[in-house]
């Protein structure tokens, strides 16, 4: 069974999101069933079918984040420490083909958000970075092409 990196504020978030899963939209989803149910044949009925889909929906999430949060692997980067690069680690990197700052931090596949900084420990970049050190210089292969980075800053917080 493979341990799902995640840090503590990704843990969080996929406990709310499951719990709002079942506690909000199962009871809606029920309850759609039933007025649908109440219209009487179900075989041409699409606000049942459209219900039932709906809850096959939440159900495939509802098994999805409980089974990653019972193989998550909880890693707080502020109790981390080091040279280099690794999961959780908060990196300042510069474009040295534009010149352009980045600040990127290494995350759990499900927490990655490219908007808000947070990439997915599985990115291109991520796998590039990890082993690196300060002042080293990587090389990624991006969809816009070959990206090359030098490593200013790496944080843990």
């Amino acid at each position: 069974m493979e341990r799902v990196p995640m840090t503590v504020e990704g843990h969080k978030r996929l406990e709310d999101e499951l719990h709002r899963l079942k506690s909000v939209e199962r009871p809606r989803i029920i309850q759609a069933i039933a007025e649908a149910r109440a219209h009487g044949d179900l075989s041409e009925n699409a606000e049942y079918h459209s219900a039932k889909e709906q809850q096959g929906l939440n159900e495939a999430k509802v098994a999805d984040f409980e089974d990653k949060l019972s193989r998550a692997e909880v890693i707080d980067p502020a109790k981390l420490s080091g040279e280099t690069v690794k999961f959780g680690a908060t990196l300042h990197l510069e474009d040295e083909d534009t010149g352009d700052k980045v600040k990127y931090k290494i995350v759990g596949e499900d927490e990655a958000n490219v908007r808000d900084g947070k990439i997915s420990i599985g990115s291109p970049i991520a796998r590039a970075l990890i082993g690196k050190r300060k002042g080293d210089t990587v090389e990624v292969t991006t969809p816009r092409g070959t990206r090359s980075y030098e490593i200013l800053k790496i944080e843990w917080k």
